[in-house]
């Protein structure tokens, strides 16, 4: 699957909706990054393409002082006041590339579904030099799940039939293909020692009304007709409706932490 990412500002054109159907984050998912870091008080922690501050809080509300960059002006006004209450959180809108790395500055470098916009060959030896020489990188993505039930199938085929040349968000990649691009950029660096990878399942219950909210985010969804949309946004509806209007939707998300080489 190739990357586009002149779609990296799509999110922001959606930056309410986006905000509204994201789900959160696992809270064993940001306690094992601290711990794999070695982290026992206080972490700096830089943050890149923080979105809404979906991730943002959850290092936040354990005391820890965060710069957040994010690319996106609504998005990044969004972090800023779900932020609000943490004096030690300042979030800086613009492109990461374009930011002044503060060299061996931070304890840990995390990006949450962000990093795949930036070319990696910047992401990640910018991301080296903004570390401490004990700093490690903590970069996690969603990973669709594909539930295999009867309404997951009949969602498939309204793709197949209505919009053919569309990914189902369900299907977009699986966890080896994450893995193997990931460790890989990792290793192409040479800023980063060894890699550990770890998955997370958590489910979900999901309305009609949330799941098509979701899919308005959905940047590949940008690129189809006005009319493709509406009868595909349609077929769904009528799908997860005869399905009582709302399904449990098993989510996964999976990390990629490595300590800095200096």
């Amino acid at each position: 699957m190739s990357i586009d990412r002149s779609k990296r500002t799509t999110f922001d054109q959606v930056a309410d909706l986006y905000d509204e159907t994201a789900s959160t984050y696992p809270e064993e998912l940001i306690d094992d990054i601290l711990s794999l870091s070695g982290i026992r008080g206080q972490a700096r922690i830089l943050e890149i393409g923080c979105g809404s501050g979906n991730a943002t809080i959850s290092f936040a509300q354990r005391g820890h002082p965060i710069l957040a960059i994010e690319l996106g002006e609504r998005l990044a006004a969004l972090a800023a006041r779900r932020c609000q209450a943490y004096p030690e959180v300042r979030v800086l809108n613009m492109a990461f590339e374009d930011w002044s790395v503060e060299e061996n500055a931070f304890d840990i470098v995390t990006a949450a579904d962000a990093l795949h916009w930036i070319p990696p060959h910047i992401a990640y030896p910018t991301a080296a030099k903004a570390l401490k020489a004990t700093g490690h990188a903590a970069f996690f993505w969603r990973v669709p799940i594909d539930p295999a039930t009867d309404w997951s199938r009949a969602i498939d085929q309204v793709y197949l039939e209505v919009a053919p040349g569309f990914a189902n968000p369900n299907k977009r990649f699986t966890a080896e293909w994450m893995v193997d691009i990931i460790t890989t950029n990792f290793q192409a660096s040479g800023c980063f020692g060894q890699v550990t990878t770890r998955q997370y399942f958590w489910p979900e219950t999901i309305t009609t009304e949330k799941f098509i909210k979701g899919l308005r985010t959905f940047s590949m969804h940008k690129d189809m007709d006005d009319e493709t949309r509406r009868r595909l946004y349609a077929a769904l509806e009528t799908v997860l409706d005869q399905y009582g209007g709302k399904i449990e939707q098993p989510n996964s998300v999976m990390l990629f932490h490595a300590k800095v080489k200096k």
